[in-house]
């Protein structure tokens, strides 16, 4: 799998993942991707600029070339359950890899436990989420799984609350986002599936005071998950 873009391949490295090589056009302004380079032992290609076009085409002057994103389980994010309880987010048929990597961002710097998604109706991590996430995938356990509504039965008997965020539900303002918790968003054009409302123990929603009915799936969540983090860290 490629990896392109400065941010993406510094934090690949950073986070110590399995790089095979790393092109470089022109070191100017890439000083530290190469001294990591040096540190960690990875080989480094000096080559010209339309070599990196042909392997990527927003590569900033540098490509990493790693093996296949390996996915945690969800035990591991289980695993991750901190002070405040378990903060775990679900994405229900998010299928563009930009608002996948836009969600993986925020759930690092809201320091989420973990992300869940589904193996069939789901984008899944590629060189536009690495880019997109600006390296935050190196940092958040992801886990894919056949099925969402297994995972969510699971986490009800594990006495984590599941809240699924849809029109009509209690506003997130009124709604206690602390303790074990796990927020399922829906996807882009069709939002949380039937069944996984009904497993839900409650529907959310942000208040709508425009024109427009709808936030993107990755501003939402944002929104959400913010929300929760003030209610959970008291800040």
């Amino acid at each position: 799998m490629i990896i392109s873009g400065k941010n993406s391949v510094y934090e690949a490295l950073v986070a110590g993942k399995t790089i095979n090589k790393v092109a470089i056009f022109d070191v100017k302004g890439k000083e530290k991707i190469v001294e990591l380079c040096k540190k960690n032992k990875v080989r480094i290609d000096f080559v010209s600029k339309e070599y990196l076009d042909k392997l990527s085409t927003h590569h900033q002057g540098v490509v990493a070339v790693v093996t296949d994103y390996k996915y945690s389980s969800v035990d591991e994010i289980l695993s991750s359950k901190s002070d405040e309880g378990h903060f775990i987010v679900v994405l229900d048929g998010v299928q563009d890899p930009h608002n996948l990597g836009s969600i993986i961002r925020v759930c690092d710097c809201a320091g989420v436990d973990g992300l869940i998604i589904e193996d069939r109706r789901s984008a899944s991590v590629n060189e536009t989420v690495f880019k997109t996430s600006c390296g935050a995938v190196n940092h958040v356990k992801i886990a894919r799984v056949k099925n969402i509504n297994d995972v969510i039965r699971d986490f009800k008997k594990k006495n984590i609350w599941v809240y699924s965020a849809e029109a009509g539900g209690e506003s997130v303002y009124k709604t206690n986002l602390t303790g074990d918790l796990c927020i399922v968003m829906g996807s882009e054009g069709f939002g949380v599936g039937e069944l996984t409302k009904k497993l839900s123990d409650r529907l959310i929603s942000l208040p709508m005071f425009g024109k427009v009915n709808s936030l993107n799936v990755s501003t939402a969540t944002s929104a959400i998950i913010y929300e929760a983090l003030r209610q959970r860290r008291g800040k």
